[in-house]
Order: structure tokens, then C-alpha cells, then sequence
């Protein structure tokens, strides 16, 4: 009985995790943080049902491997392969460490991806300038504002600063780009940023500053006039918490893969995120280790039909 009752209730946290208050210590947030995680939970409780032989957990478990499987199994199948007719472009997305001993060797990694795009943060010092000479060959465009940068193997038609900085954060804070890239396959409004870390301490989940800078990307995005919307970055945050939904509200997620990128020695989170909108993201994976304490993610973003004329958006 104590392993159905359980069951339901972890069938509850899973199917409906935004009924968890985020009040004191935004608990919902951080349970919502590791919500992939709750499959091995459910496996522990189906041997702790064998071994106790007990009949009515096992029925009761159904429900929450049910849940879990509606909610996460399509993230395990694999991708498709890439239709030779399909508007795919490669993004790459990377939090490079503003304390990578190797920016170079990280900047020939990323260029083993072959991805269209590539989003880097925590560029500083005269590691910038590494990325930069490294990357140049393969990607003759690219943008840099604050410490977030974009880099393009497409020209880049207009760039500038996406303010996203907390109100309680010193005016030099600057993490967030804005560039209309011109693809093959029209216009696209790629958008760059960083957002503020969360703390986990005695008093739960410090992400006030982070919710707030989510909230202004939102309201920056819900404008955005191109049609076509990749946003990538360091979002300090999984797709399923609560935190992140001004984004993921009107933004498409991932639908293959997990892709966990942080930290990089024992991965349990993806906080490295790749978004759309008139798009969808059919796949997600993480590139292997280099020298910062993220791993990078690849991702394929496959974009919405061409305009009734046949030409690019405007």
C-alpha cells in the first residue's frame, strides 16, 4: 500500500508539476528542474513492488510509468534522419566558460559539429579574440555584444543589444544579442543569451533574478516582427520549470533527446537550451567535453514552409 500510495503521488508531481507551490523556496521550480529523473524513482519503486511481491503496487505504478512515458518517451526515440527537401539548419550551442583553459581546442570542437549556427557565452579577455581567429575560417559572419556572441556560415543583415539585465544587477551586466541571419530558406531572428545563475542553499531555489530576465526575453520575443525565431543559450534552466515559461509558452522545445549539459563531469540537467518559433527543434545531443564546465549541444531546427510567393520573409 505505502508503494501505491507512492506511485500516485509521484503520477501526480509528474503529470501535473505545476500544481506544486514555488512558495517558500520556489520547491515547484527545482522539483521541475530534475522531472526526467523521476523515471528512475519509478524504477526503484517497481523492484521495491517485486520484492515485497506486492500486486497493487505494481498496478499502481502503471499510472506514473503512464505519465512519465507521455511526458518524456518521446525524447528517447531517435531522430530522424535529415530529409534531403527539409529547411534544416545545424545550431550549436555552447557556455564556453569565462575560465576555459582551452579556447582554442573548445573552438576547433565546436567546428567538428558542422553546425549552420553557433552561440557561445561567457566570451571575455583574450579568450574572445581565440574564438574569433579560430572560427573565422568557417563562419566569415559573426556578432559579439556583451559576452554572448553568434557566429554564421549565412550573412547577418542587422545585429544589436537585447537588454535583459535584472533590475538589481550593475549597469556593465550584458548577456543577451539580437541578429536577423539571412538563410537559405529566408530570414531568421536569432537571438543569443545568458541568463542570470540560481543558487540552491537551506532556503530552497534563489532564481528571482533569472525568472525576471526570462520574463523580459519573453515580452522581447512576443515582438519580434521576422517570422522565423532560433533562440539559443544558457538559460539556467530545464524546459520544464516553471521559470522559463514566457519562453516555452510561445517557443517549440525539443522533441528528441535529452541532451543533459550540466555540469559537464556529471551531467543531470539540460540548462543549454535551443528554442523556436515558425520551427520546430526535431533533435537534440550533446557534443563531447571540452574545456568549460558545460557541454556543448547540437541541435537540428527544421523551419516552417516558405511564403505563399516562394520568397523569403522580409
Amino acid at each position: 500500500m505505502v508503494v501505491a500510495g507512492v506511485a500516485v503521488g509521484l503520477a501526480g508531481v509528474v503529470g501535473l508539476h505545476g500544481v506544486i507551490p514555488n512558495s517558500p523556496g520556489r520547491l515547484g521550480s527545482l522539483v521541475e528542474s530534475f522531472l526526467p529523473w523521476s523515471g528512475v524513482v519509478v524504477v526503484l519503486l517497481s523492484v521495491v513492488a517485486l520484492v515485497r511481491r506486492s500486486g497493487v503496487g505494481l498496478v499502481a505504478l502503471l499510472l506514473p510509468v503512464g505519465v512519465w512515458v507521455q511526458g518524456f518517451g518521446g525524447l528517447l526515440l531517435p531522430g530522424a534522419g535529415a530529409d534531403s527537401g527539409s529547411r534544416e539548419l545545424v545550431v550549436v550551442q555552447h557556455n564556453v566558460s569565462d575560465e576555459n583553459p582551452d579556447p582554442a581546442g573548445t573552438a576547433r570542437a565546436l567546428l567538428a559539429a558542422g553546425g549552420d549556427l553557433v552561440a557561445l557565452e561567457e566570451l571575455v579577455g583574450p579568450a574572445l579574440a581565440v574564438y574569433e581567429d579560430v572560427l573565422g575560417a568557417d563562419y566569415p559572419h559573426h556578432v559579439v555584444r556583451g559576452t554572448v556572441g553568434l557566429w554564421s556560415k549565412y550573412p547577418i543583415r542587422e545585429d544589436q543589444l537585447v537588454d535583459i539585465r535584472p533590475r538589481a544587477f550593475e549597469a556593465g551586466w550584458s548577456r543577451g544579442l539580437r541578429a536577423v541571419v539571412r538563410t537559405p530558406y529566408g530570414d531568421v531572428a536569432a537571438y543569443v543569451a545568458h541568463l542570470p545563475s540560481v543558487r540552491v542553499g537551506a532556503r530552497g531555489l534563489a532564481s528571482s533574478p533569472r525568472d525576471e530576465s526570462a520574463r523580459m526575453l519573453g515580452d522581447i520575443v512576443r515582438g519580434e516582427k521576422v517570422g522565423a525565431v532560433i533562440l539559443m543559450g544558457d538559460l539556467n534552466s530545464t524546459v520544464d520549470d516553471r521559470g522559463l515559461h514566457p519562453l516555452t509558452s510561445q517557443l517549440n522545445v525539443a522533441e528528441r533527446g535529452f541532451a543533459f549539459s550540466y555540469p559537464a563531469a556529471l551531467p543531470v540537467a539540460r540548462i543549454d537550451q535551443v528554442l523556436a518559433r515558425s520551427a520546430g527543434v526535431s533533435h537534440v545531443r550533446t557534443l563531447p567535453a571540452t574545456g568549460s564546465d558545460h557541454l556543448p549541444v547540437a541541435a537540428r531546427v527544421t523551419l516552417g514552409p516558405l511564403p505563399p510567393s516562394g520568397r523569403p520573409a522580409p
